[in-house]
């Protein structure tokens, strides 16, 4: 029997749910001073799996308003799921969390880029409604 996983959406006063997170589950260590900061600002969100006080899995996402939208939109910005907790449906648990916080928040849009080649990703988002854009996205980078 595995142990139970507790999806949560962080607060600002949550940053210590961070001290303790499994590998490989994001790309880098936690700044914490840097994930206060992030949780601390109310436009950005962070859903996370917990199993035995340790962070398996998260979703981070940022809502935005834009000057010629009359609603604010979600950017989901990353997943990522401990290896040892792939494949339980982790990471669409996650994803209906910062969903269900995007319509609470009145957003008309939620977005997310991958890679096609990416077949966990876009078997993710496909399953969790998500259609896949008309045009092919193109993405550029500016290292600053």
């Amino acid at each position: 029997m595995t142990d139970p996983i507790e999806i949560k959406l962080l607060a600002a006063t949550d940053c210590d749910a961070l001290l303790s997170v499994a590998d490989d589950v994001f790309d880098d260590p936690i700044d914490l001073a840097t994930a206060a900061e992030f949780l601390a600002d109310a436009r950005h969100h962070l859903a996370v799996a917990i199993a035995n006080g340790s962070v398996v899995g998260f979703v981070s996402a940022v809502h935005y308003v834009h000057p010629d939208k009359s609603k604010p939109e979600l950017w989901i910005n990353e997943v990522g799921v401990a290896p040892t907790h792939q494949g339980q449906g982790l990471a669409r648990k996650l994803m209906d969390a910062v969903l269900v916080e995007a319509r609470r928040l009145g957003c008309s849009t939620a977005w997310v880029l991958t890679n096609r080649s990416n077949k966990a990703a876009m078997r993710l988002y496909a399953g969790s409604g998500g259609v896949e854009a008309p045009e092919e996205a193109v993405m550029f980078e500016f290292k600053l």
